[in-house]
């Protein structure tokens, strides 16, 4: 992201107008980024927000997964692993998992493998447009260690989609280094035909 190339320092007015247009285009961005962004304290960026009524980043979150779990099909939103940010049946979905100590081998401080690909097949199963789906093939690679405290944004994307077998892609980033990716072939079941 190129931060807001000006010569003075632009007025308060323009910049909330600026930063209306900003959180519009991607309401996930940092209190920090923006303050970067836009060249000034993280607390103007707060003060911004809370005159134009821009909720906190996890509030924004929040409500952008509740809309977006009413959309899944196959399984309720209390399985998918990570918030579910982001999510157009049949396409693609983000989903965001922040990564404890729970989560980590204790001796290393490492992430367990399950917790990546349960985050990496939720996702899968959630993008696609069935009531009823499962895991027929998946193809995984761990690229990089994640450490406890690392959040994790997985992105699917629906590729194919031949008779009743959907291939979904799925990758998942921390700190912009991709540290898992996935293939999966998920096999939906149509129940009316089994009747």
């Amino acid at each position: 992201m190129k931060p807001v190339q000006r010569q003075d320092k632009m007025s308060k007015r323009d910049r909330q107008n600026e930063l209306s247009k900003v959180m519009k285009l991607d309401p996930f961005l940092t209190d920090e980024d923006l303050a970067v962004r836009f060249n000034v304290s993280i607390q103007t960026i707060r003060l911004d927000r809370l005159e134009l009524g821009i909720p906190e980043l996890r509030e924004r979150m929040r409500f952008a997964a509740s809309e977006n779990y009413a959309k899944v099909r196959s399984m309720s939103g209390a399985e998918i692993i990570g918030e579910l940010i982001d999510l157009e049946l049949g396409k693609n979905g983000i989903s965001i998992v922040e990564t404890s100590q729970e989560m980590a081998f204790k001796k290393t401080k490492m992430v367990m493998g399950h917790h990546i690909y349960s985050q990496a097949e939720t996702l899968a199963m959630a993008v696609i447009d069935a009531n009823v789906a499962l895991t027929g093939v998946s193809n995984i690679k761990y690229l990089h260690p994640v450490e406890a405290g690392d959040k994790l944004v997985a992105k699917a994307e629906v590729v194919r989609v031949r008779g009743n077998k959907h291939f979904v892609h799925v990758k998942i980033h921390t700190k912009q280094n991709q540290v898992f990716r996935g293939k999966f072939i998920l096999v939906t079941l149509d129940k009316e035909k089994e009747d």
